[in-house]
């Protein structure tokens, strides 16, 4: 899905790693809601409370969830999943484009 009907987009940005990341929050007509950002290339850790699905919608960075030390490599179109509770790294190759979905 390239776009989102019916919802609500909040003007400010998060602004993470020196606004090396930035992204706003969309929600939607049932409350659930996602996250658009960029993340420019670098290294970086974000914790989680809900489960998340990260879609990369474009560029290149490789992952690591907590509790393991392997690395996966994901670019754009592809995706993966984050438990709740938890954290992962990230090593941001070139320029990303992504959606975060919060999960139930």
């Amino acid at each position: 899905m390239s776009a989102f009907n019916n919802v609500t987009v909040t003007r400010e940005a998060n602004v993470y790693f020196d606004g090396n990341v930035t992204s706003r929050v969309v929600t939607f007509e049932d409350g659930t809601t996602k996250t658009l950002g960029i993340m420019m290339p670098g290294e970086y850790t974000f914790g989680t409370e809900k489960a998340e699905l990260m879609e990369i919608l474009a560029g290149e960075l490789t992952y690591c969830t907590a509790g393991t030390d392997i690395w996966l490599s994901v670019k754009g179109g592809e995706s993966f999943n984050v438990p709740a509770n938890s954290s992962f790294d990230l090593r941001v190759r070139t320029l990303a484009d992504y959606c975060c979905s919060y999960l139930d």
